[in-house]
């Protein structure tokens, strides 16, 4: 199953295109090209999707969706924690 973690975006590598975003202590990359150019922002959190970010949502919003998601991962082993998030990343290789 593939879930869309909110993501802060931590850099932006203009010349590239990509968003670097942390998903729960995860760092990975993202690209831009299905947003705006310049609607993405330092800051900003956002929803993933086979490593494209497709949309922003706001702040509020992806605090809740994280507190949230901290409840299900309390209830996980430290190895089930990680390999949740890991597999999330391995979404877009399994097909879209």
């Amino acid at each position: 199953m593939c879930l869309s973690i909110p993501s802060k975006v931590v850099k932006i590598d203009k010349q590239r295109n990509v968003a670097i975003v942390d998903t729960m202590g995860v760092t990975r990359e993202a690209e831009l090209s299905l947003m705006e150019a310049g609607d993405v922002k330092v800051g900003d959190y956002v929803l993933l999707h086979i490593g494209f970010v497709m949309n922003k949502i706001d702040e509020q919003h992806a605090l809740e969706s994280l507190e949230i998601y901290k409840e299900i991962l309390e209830k996980l082993d430290e190895e089930d924690r990680r390999q949740m998030v890991i597999d999330d990343d391995n979404c877009e290789k399994r097909g879209a």
